[in-house]
């Protein structure tokens, strides 16, 4: 099945995104890689924040999709969660658009780009809310703040997954969750 103008250009823009930056990128690009017009593009999107706004929904549907793939009501909170957050960040580290993202938010504070980003962070943490609930609501887990417990559970797994690279030896998927079952799910109680 052949692709659609609109898949074709935003395609191309995506690529661009991904390789140029929000901020670099430019409609003469995005026209170029997907070998129309640029009048051709603003058939479809009004301007490059559109474009950009389509792209990042495409990608949280995405992510979203990878999370529920590795998740089942047969396992418990502890193993969805940690499968979850783990396929969402393997994503967004291996994924170029992201990775380009998470560069030009932190080295230009791009607005655009932090709110994109900002937008995928919500997403995780709606999610993991969601789930959180539906734990406390079956009984597998305490009560507890489930705002406040979706936040530190991806700030941990971002800690551990990405942060911790810059200067340590990637952990194993067991050690992260190891890690993540006595800081979240034991707590740091001798008892």
């Amino acid at each position: 099945m052949s692709k659609t103008r609109k898949e074709e250009i935003r395609e191309a823009a995506q690529q661009s995104f991904s390789v140029f930056g929000y901020k670099a990128t430019t409609m003469d690009h995005v026209a170029k890689a997907a070998n129309v017009g640029k009048g051709t593009i603003y058939n479809f999107f009004k301007n490059k924040e559109e474009l950009f706004q389509d792209i990042i929904s495409e990608l949280l549907q995405e992510m979203k999709s990878k999370a529920e793939s590795v998740m089942s009501d047969e396992k418990t909170l502890k193993e969805n969660v940690h499968l979850a957050l783990f396929e969402l960040l393997e994503y967004r580290r291996s994924h170029q658009l992201t990775v380009k993202l998470v560069y030009e938010a932190r080295e230009m504070r791009t607005t655009a780009v932090q709110e994109a980003l900002q937008n995928i962070e919500s997403l995780i943490l709606d999610y993991l809310k969601e789930k959180i609930i539906l734990a406390m609501d079956r009984g597998d887990i305490r009560e507890c703040d489930p705002e406040i417990t979706a936040f530190m559970m991806l700030k941990l797994y971002m800690a551990l997954i990405i942060d911790w690279e810059d200067g340590h030896k990637p952990l194993s998927k067991e050690k992260i969750l190891g890690l993540f079952d006595d800081y979240v799910f034991k707590g740091l109680s001798p008892s």
